[in-house]
C-alpha cells in the first residue's frame, strides 16, 4: 500500500468520526486509537517479512476500518464488506461460512406472539437461539430468557429463569421474554454513535463493526433484552452455524451488545426465526402485522392480548394471550 493510499484511507476514516454525534474529547480519543490501530496494519500489510496470509488478514482488517455506516454503504460495498467476512474467517478455520446481506422486504413489518397458556417451560427455544444464532458458550449467553411463575401473579422479580427440575412445575405458569423490537426503540435513541437503529421491517439491529460497548442502549431497554461480550465468544467449530447475516448471526467480538435479531438470516429468507420452529407446544407465533390473512393478526384480532410495560410508550411488537 502505498503513502498516498495510506493518506487517503485515513481522510476517510476521520471524516466519518466527524459525522459521528459524540463530544470533541471522545472524538479526538477515538481518532487516535483508529490511527495508531491503522498504522500497524498498515504496516503489516506492507511488511514483506509477513507471511501472505498475514499480510491478507492485515488488509482485509485494515478495510474494516474505514468501511463506514453500514446503513449508508452501496450495495457493491456491502458486498464488499461481505466477502472480506468469508474470506477472514476462511483464513482462520477450515472451511466456509456464507454471510449475507438481506435487505428488508417490501410491505413486511414483523411482529411476534407468545401463548402463555402452552408454554412448558422446556427451553427447546432457548437451545434453539443459542445454536442458530453462535452465542458465545463459555458464558452461557441466552437471548432468550422463559422466567416459571406462580399462578395468579406475573411478577418478573420474583419469577426463577434458571430453574432445574421436571417442567412443567405444578402451580406454576411460563412466559418468555426476549428482545420486543419496539416500535419507538429507547435503545436506538442513546446509541452516541448510531449503531443500532430499527429496520424498515421493524427489525431491531446491531452494527457490531461500529459498536463502541459503551452499554447505553442496555440501561435503556426496559425489557433486559441486551447482552454484551465482555470476552472474545467461543462457538466450537463443530456447533457453529454457517449461514450467516451481516446483521444478525454472524461472529461477534469482544467489547460489543448483541441481541435477537427476529432471526434476520431465517426472516428475510421467508422462515420463521429458530425458537419458533423449535416449540413443541406451538406457544411461539411470528408473522407479518401488515398482512391481515398471516396468523399473529388472527390472533390479535381474536384473542386477549396484553404487552409488558405498556406505559412507557415504546410500542413492543411482542404480545402475549392466552386461550
Amino acid at each position: 500500500m502505498s503513502v498516498n493510499s495510506f493518506r487517503i484511507l485515513n481522510n476517510k476514516g476521520i471524516e466519518q468520526l466527524l459525522e459521528r454525534n459524540v463530544d470533541r474529547r471522545t472524538a479526538a480519543l477515538t481518532m487516535a486509537g483508529a490511527l495508531a490501530a491503522g498504522a500497524g496494519l498498515a504496516a503489516t500489510s506492507a511488511n514483506p517479512f509477513a507471511s501472505s496470509e498475514s499480510r491478507e488478514k492485515a488488509r482485509l482488517n485494515w478495510d474494516a476500518y474505514f468501511q463506514g455506516n453500514f446503513r449508508l454503504m452501496t450495495e457493491e460495498e456491502k458486498t464488499e464488506t461481505v466477502r472480506r467476512l468469508e474470506r477472514l474467517h476462511q483464513l482462520q478455520n477450515t472451511d466456509r461460512i456464507r454471510v449475507t446481506a438481506l435487505d428488508a422486504v417490501p410491505g413486511v413489518l414483523y411482529g411476534y406472539a407468545f401463548n402463555i397458556s402452552k408454554c412448558r417451560g422446556y427451553m427447546d427455544c432457548v437451545r434453539a437461539c443459542i445454536a442458530e444464532n453462535n452465542q458465545d458458550r463459555r458464558s452461557a449467553m441466552q437471548y432468550i430468557r422463559v422466567h416459571e411463575m406462580e399462578h395468579g401473579q406475573i411478577s418478573f422479580e420474583h419469577a426463577d429463569d434458571a430453574y432445574f427440575h421436571e417442567v412443567p412445575a405444578a402451580g406454576h405458569f411460563y412466559v418468555g421474554t426476549q428482545c420486543f423490537h419496539c416500535q419507538n426503540p429507547p435503545c436506538t435513541q442513546v446509541c452516541p454513535v448510531q449503531a443500532t437503529w430499527m429496520e424498515p421491517d421493524g427489525i431491531v439491529v446491531v452494527d457490531y463493526n461500529w459498536c463502541i460497548g459503551c452499554r447505553y442502549c442496555m440501561a435503556a431497554c426496559p425489557y433486559d433484552a441486551r447482552r454484551f461480550n465482555w470476552a472474545d465468544p467461543v462457538v466450537p467449530e463443530a456447533e457453529l452455524n454457517r449461514n450467516q447475516h451481516y446483521l444478525g448471526n454472524r461472529l461477534r467480538q469482544k467489547g460489543v451488545v448483541e441481541k435477537c435479531t427476529f432471526c434476520i438470516q431465517r426472516s428475510r429468507a421467508g422462515g420463521n426465526p429458530a425458537c419458533v420452529e423449535a416449540c413443541p407446544t406451538g406457544a411461539r407465533i411470528f408473522g407479518n402485522l401488515l398482512d391481515p390473512d398471516s396468523e399473529i393478526r388472527w390472533v390479535l384480532r381474536n384473542k386477549k392480548v396484553f404487552r409488558l410495560k405498556e406505559d412507557l410508550g415504546a410500542e413492543p411488537k411482542f404480545w402475549y394471550f392466552t386461550d
